[in-house]
């Protein structure tokens, strides 16, 4: 009976790790179908996987785990196609009809002008544009809102704080569109408009843009 030296069995235990770690990182990767961001579990999934599968299949009479590392890597693979195809989907169609679409890195000054918001921005004043971001937490009420202002990312929808003058929309929802405070991504539609002086906000230093919004998913 062959016994492993302490050297085999060190690279023996490593490499069944590896084909586990593929199995959970597929595992975890379907949660990417529901949440897009969480693709990069897919693409690191994969990556492993096929590390793991190529390895455990050359030395298969020394290693274990190879049905473990080809379910992650199907797994991933899967997701990974799916998740991309889905995504672009979206892309493609979550603009309703009329409206441009927009982003916050549109609004950013430029950083050897001394203007608060750049003239592509002002540009924007008066259009209908399509916008996603952030609630911010600074609120007197987190159902049933009307307005509220949006931001561009996780950290300042979850941990509040002064964000930069650029970096917020005020959002007032026409009608009866109404909207819960949560940490979703918001896509809103509407009407932007654009003003280089200040609009005082309660809790708020201020904001250069507000948004009238007829549409909120």
């Amino acid at each position: 009976m062959t016994t492993l030296n302490d050297n085999e069995y060190t690279q023996y235990r490593a490499l069944s790790v590896s084909a586990i770690v593929t199995l959970i990182l597929g595992v975890l990767s379907l949660a990417a179908l529901l949440f897009t961001p969480l693709l990069v579990l897919s693409a690191i999934g994969m990556i492993v996987g096929l590390f793991a599968v190529l390895t455990c299949t050359k030395r298969r009479d020394e290693l274990s785990g190879e049905r473990f590392a080809k379910i992650g890597l199907t797994l991933s693979v899967f997701t990974l196609v799916v998740g991309s195809l889905w995504a672009a989907y979206v892309y493609v169609t979550e603009v309703p009809e009329g409206y441009q679409r927009i982003s916050f890195f549109q609004l950013q000054p430029d950083e050897r002008s001394r203007l608060p918001i750049p003239p592509e921005a002002v540009e924007l004043n008066g259009k209908k544009v399509f916008v996603k971001g952030y609630i911010h937490p600074g609120l007197p009420t987190k159902k049933n809102i009307k307005t509220f202002v949006l931001v561009p990312d996780m950290g300042t929808c979850c941990f509040g704080g002064q964000p930069k003058l650029t970096d917020m929309i005020e959002v007032e929802l026409e009608g009866d569109l109404r909207t819960d405070y949560n940490m979703v991504r918001r896509k809103l539609a509407g009407t932007l408009t654009v003003s280089p002086q200040k609009k005082p906000v309660s809790g708020l230093d201020g904001v250069y843009y507000r948004l009238s919004a007829d549409y909120v998913r």
